[in-house]
């Protein structure tokens, strides 16, 4: 008998062996890992459930969420750490739809992110026959993504991966789509075959240098500029040439201005620093170097009253169509940052005077004035808390922490935190970036500490929080160095308003009076604080912190405290109309 199953196995073995296929499951898997993608961020159900697992067991890590924006957004916060695309994964039409928000917000900040959506069968779709969450979702996608992809044959996976990475981090960064339907997930196809159909992705974001002609007509303009000024957007923070940026800062000795997302570059302490001078330096200066910062809304499209009287541009963007886009450049420098800048500190030669003491004094002493300013406000302890106390107790312990990631979002909590909290290191501070959008938080928060390993502190607006709360269970089940806290004062910018006709519903921006978030955490076994005074804040950070453990701090501030829209009147011309 022995003899008969040894007969059978010399006859069987090789047919097996050149039998032996895989699936398209396996080959997604195979083609993120050959190309050093080790982290999927999504929720799981049909079509993709089997994918999330079986990516789990083949050794990369799969973080699940209460909700598939929060995951796209830790996503496209994990690409902009690392320059590799993040990876959300996401079921068909609506789950597809709910990471669609994410993409076109890391399409829009420039952020390296692929979602990757199971969907219907085209041949259903394209009839509208009424398939189970039937969605065009390639054409839904292409308007808000850098680019949109669909693989519809096994032995085409690897292309579609490699072609999303490339389109991902290649040029300016973005937002990538990658359809996949659920037919071909289970399509099986010869393993050598599918071996051998896998690409790596070499070069994926090759350096782009500058025109040394570029080069020389910045100089040449900065060499005549009487109160030059550079500008650092999270274009300069991304680039990760740290190093080369701090050299053309103090090798040129002009002053800087990071946006929000820059800051920490240099230190926030930075002499050259003129952040506490934003408004004076903006209007005064006759020249401006933009490094990796647009000419949007938030710098006033470069026009207008906050730039005071007309001054000339050198812009550095990697990008040519965005020269000219909203004013006249002067000097474009196209190319990558690292090597622009590079190019621009190399040409800094014996003919290049810095700026003079007139300027950097009239910048040194409108920087004194506004700091005792901000600091007398600082030093004051009004009872209840008002943004400005409890925002001075988390500056002093964040201090003392310069590798804590730190989120921030709301309307008065972003605006006022940003210009108290100084930053001491590169890509450590998250925001509601270009779009201002809220509901980042929470997703930028996960994101952020899986990718780093180092904790989060995350400063939330009571509104901004409500976006992506239930996100803590999520920083519950994977032990996340996460700690919130949450700027309670009872609604959208405050909690004072009331229904002008008396009736039972309370007034539109108004939530439930002394809610306690910090319950929320506990319920998801973490731990929860309740600080009323800036003493309180202080000792729960502290021990948050030092925990290493998912918590959050419910910081109850004066419910009058806040401003409409963040100071931001004109935005809203119906409230400003009222107060006037």
């Amino acid at each position: 008998m022995a003899e008969v199953v040894g007969i059978i196995e010399q006859q069987t073995a090789p047919a097996e062996e050149t039998q032996r296929t895989t699936d398209g499951f396996h080959l997604v898997i195979d083609a993120l890992k050959l190309n050093d993608i080790d982290t999927i961020f999504g929720l799981v159900g049909i079509p993709i459930t089997d994918l999330a697992r079986l990516a789990q067991a083949e050794g990369m890590r799969f973080i699940g969420f209460r909700h598939e924006q929060h995951a796209g957004n830790a996503a496209a916060i994990a690409g902009y750490m690392t320059q590799k695309p993040g990876i959300c994964l996401t079921v068909s039409a609506p789950g597809f739809l709910n990471g669609l928000t994410a993409l076109a917000n890391a399409t829009t900040n420039c952020f390296p992110m692929i979602l990757i959506s199971g969907s219907s069968e085209r041949e259903i779709v394209d009839l509208q026959q009424g398939d189970y969450e039937e969605m065009d979702q390639l054409n839904a996608a292409k308007p808000y993504a850098k680019a949109a992809y669909r693989v519809l044959h096994a032995e085409d996976i690897g292309v579609g991966v490699a072609r999303a990475i490339r389109a991902a981090v290649s040029g300016r960064p973005g937002g990538v789509y990658l359809d996949l339907p659920a037919k071909l997930l289970a399509q099986t196809i010869d393993a050598v075959m599918a071996q051998q159909s896998l690409i790596k992705v070499v070069d994926a974001a090759p350096r782009q240098l500058p025109s040394p002609a570029s080069v020389k007509r910045a100089i040449d303009l900065l060499k005549g500029a009487k109160r030059p000024l550079i500008l650092l957007g999270k274009g300069a923070a991304y680039a990760q040439a740290d190093a080369e940026i701090r050299a053309f800062v103090e090798k040129s000795g002009i002053p800087y201005l990071p946006m929000s997302m820059a800051k920490g570059l240099l230190p926030d302490t930075h002499p050259q620093s003129a952040s506490a001078a934003r408004s004076f330096v903006l209007a005064e200066a006759d020249v401006v170097v933009l490094v990796g910062a647009r000419l949007n809304w938030l710098l006033s499209h470069g026009k207008g009253k906050t730039w005071g009287a007309p001054k000339q541009f050198v812009q550095i963007d990697i990008s040519p169509t965005e020269i000219d886009s909203n004013v006249a450049i002067a000097a474009p420098v196209v190319g990558d940052i690292g090597s622009c800048v590079t190019a621009l500190v190399a040409a800094i030669d014996e003919g290049f005077t810095k700026p003079s003491v007139e300027w950097t004094g009239a910048i040194t002493e409108r920087k004194s004035k506004n700091l005792a300013k901000m600091a007398a406000t600082l030093e004051k302890n009004p009872s209840p808390m008002n943004f400005h106390s409890a925002l001075r107790a988390i500056r002093d312990v964040l201090k003392t922490r310069p590798d804590i990631n730190v989120v921030n979002e709301g309307a008065n909590t972003l605006d006022y935190a940003r210009s108290i909290i100084d930053m001491y290191e590169p890509r450590k501070r998250f925001d509601s970036g270009t779009w201002g959008i809220m509901g980042i938080g929470m997703g930028f928060a996960i994101g952020a500490a899986v990718t780093s390993g180092k904790p989060v502190v995350a400063i939330e607006g009571d509104s901004a929080f409500g976006f992506s709360g239930m996100e803590l269970e999520t920083i519950c089940r994977y032990d996340l160095p996460v700690c919130t806290i949450v700027f309670n004062n009872n609604g959208v910018y405050r909690g004072t308003d009331v229904n002008p006709t008396g009736g039972k519903d309370v007034a539109p921006t108004v939530f439930v009076k002394n809610a306690r978030y910090d319950k929320m955490i506990e319920a998801f076994g973490g731990v929860g604080f309740h600080a009323t005074t800036p003493e309180e804040l202080t000792a729960a950070l502290l021990e948050a912190i030092a925990s290493g453990k998912p918590t959050l701090i419910n910081a109850v501030i004066d419910e009058a405290a806040g401003t409409e829209s963040g100071r931001l009147t004109n935005l809203n011309p119906q409230s400003a109309a009222m107060k006037k």
